[in-house]
């Protein structure tokens, strides 16, 4: 009796809260331009004032870098298994709380890309229900975990179930909400195919980048405790 108890003293209950996540996953992605936070050449500092342009939402602008998007996949063949007439775009959402949801430059930049023609449709049913700091505004060790963005993440039933879903960012750090969201949506929607892109890639281990536009594909990968970007 005594051991019986003890074991039932050991087993582990999970909490009303807790997130129960894959022991792994990968999530292909794909990017265009290339961003250094830190470094000092010419090409870092306009990677910089090129990031700036697109955090700050101008039509202008993204329209001007998705049209190297489109090139890419028009006449280089990039991105075959992103961008086609069947793909669904779900931006990342806001925080619930913002009260500027014009200013929504996922959601500016995926219209941008269906305008292009890279894409069937945008849609919004990926919904933020609590708030998670900016990953660029807090401190290196305490930016939001993947538990922590999956957590705030909620999809809204949909009339009809996409097969083919690329999330859409503005820019990808570690890519820690992108997969966070990838999770949420396969819940949701197990039989469809989810990638993501994200217009620029944060370069924080290299000094100086070499060029601006430099359009890669990858894998985000997750272990159980984090993401990993590569490249």
């Amino acid at each position: 009796m005594t051991i019986n108890r003890s074991r039932r003293m050991r087993t582990r209950h999970p909490a009303a809260d807790e997130v129960i996540l894959p022991r792994d996953y990968r999530l292909q992605f794909a990017t265009c331009y290339a961003y250094s936070p830190k470094g000092d050449s010419e090409i870092s500092q306009r990677s910089r004032q090129l990031c700036a342009r697109v955090k700050n939402g101008s039509t202008r602008w993204l329209r001007t870098y998705v049209a190297s998007v489109y090139k890419e996949v028009s006449q280089q063949r990039r991105f075959c298994g992103f961008f086609n007439e069947h793909t669904l775009l779900v931006p990342i959402p806001n925080s619930p709380w913002s009260t500027r949801t014009s200013f929504w430059v996922a959601r500016r930049l995926a219209l941008t890309l269906r305008e292009a023609g890279l894409a069937e449709d945008v849609w919004t049913g990926l919904r933020r229900v609590s708030a998670v700091e900016r990953s660029s505004s807090a401190w290196m060790w305490e930016r939001p975990t993947v538990q922590q963005h999956y957590r705030s993440f909620a999809v809204i039933p949909s009339p009809r179930p996409p097969t083919e879903i690329v999330l859409v960012d503005d820019v990808i750090t570690k890519g820690r909400t992108l997969v966070a969201a990838a999770m949420r949506l396969h819940e949701a929607f197990p039989k469809a195919d989810i990638r993501a892109f994200a217009l620029v890639r944060t370069m924080g281990f290299i000094l100086d980048v070499e060029r601006l536009f430099d359009p890669c594909e990858g894998i985000i990968r997750w272990n159980g405790n984090d993401a990993y970007r590569d490249p």
